[in-house]
């Protein structure tokens, strides 16, 4: 999320009540999670883990519990709890506005779209021509999508991201500030979740489409003409490239990537990045040839602990 405007690292300071080590005016440009820091972003970490990552990311504003080295080129603002002032920020720079009228009159809706009767349509939202969207769909703000899109009934877009840290007192919930993009000539099925980015976009590439009861966690990519079927569940920071097929009940861990031409068999597990061009199946997900080795071996542990019980 980029701010309206370049802020000092001192306003930002005053903003969260924090202690800050750099220069009075050095330019805040926005915030954003460590998978899309850019320079001029600010970033949070809390836990000694993940501080190198932070401090060495592209962001150059880390917002850290602990006064430690700064980096050179970059300034530090110092939190005793950097997840509570990242959602301090979100407040201050993209705050929820409850909404008045079923469709916003912030909301542009292009030509020969049709929307149907009981959708929501949020705050800013950005619709392109020649869309349907069907009732009963919710399209939450800032949500952006692009031409020749169909929309079935049931479907959410922007809900909020699944993240949270744990507190004595329960479950903090981070605040999402990003949005979903559907690009061109994308249909989704009924009953959809797409969540939004925490900071930046969630995406579905041009041309793919996707069948009812999907649901694509914050921050993912989806590429171009891909195919996923129903009951699919695919976690945050998920790339996916183009021209993948993805069967029912998939489910896909959070952060990895699956490369171009990829099909994944129904109810496959998939646990770690796969290389493009190949057929998977199993839990954990496996190439064909790797889990078809596999199941014969396991196939002939019964034969070889026969053998073993008669040389006793």
């Amino acid at each position: 999320m980029k701010f309206p405007r370049v802020y000092k690292l001192k306003e930002i300071a005053e903003i969260i009540n924090s202690e800050y080590v750099g220069a009075d005016d050095f330019s805040v440009l926005g915030m954003n999670e460590i998978h899309v820091v850019e320079p001029g972003d600010i970033v949070f970490v809390d836990h000694p883990k993940y501080y190198d990552k932070a401090l060495n990311s592209a962001a150059t504003i880390i917002l850290i519990n602990k006064e430690v080295e700064c980096p050179e080129g970059k300034a530090l603002l110092i939190s005793d709890d950097p997840f509570r002032d990242f959602n301090k920020l979100t407040d201050k720079f993209k705050a929820f506005v409850k909404s008045d009228l079923s469709i916003s009159s912030t909301a542009q809706i292009g030509e020969n779209t049709v929307i149907q009767p009981n959708c929501f349509i949020g705050h800013n939202v950005v619709i392109g021509n020649n869309c349907v969207i069907h009732s009963n769909v919710s399209i939450y703000d800032d949500i952006v999508i692009g031409d020749n899109v169909t929309i079935h009934s049931g479907t959410v877009l922007g809900a909020n991201a699944f993240y949270y840290k744990k507190r004595p007192e329960g479950y903090d919930r981070l605040k999402s500030s990003g949005r979903v993009v559907i690009k061109d000539n994308v249909d989704l099925g009924a009953s959809c979740t797409i969540d939004r980015g925490v900071t930046a976009d969630t995406t579905i590439g041009e041309g793919s489409k996707l069948d009812n009861q999907i649901q694509v966690g914050h921050d993912t990519v989806i590429g171009r003409n891909c195919l996923i079927a129903s009951h699919t569940g695919i976690a945050g920071c998920v790339i996916i490239g183009d021209d993948v097929t993805i069967w029912g009940q998939v489910g896909i861990t959070s952060g990895i990537t699956i490369g171009d031409k990829t099909v994944i068999s129904a109810k496959a597990g998939v646990s770690k990045s796969l290389e493009g061009g190949k057929h998977y199946f199993g839990i954990p997900a496996e190439d064909f040839r790797t889990k078809y080795k596999e199941i014969a071996s396991i196939k002939k542990i019964p034969e070889i602990l026969e053998k073993l019980k008669n040389l006793k």
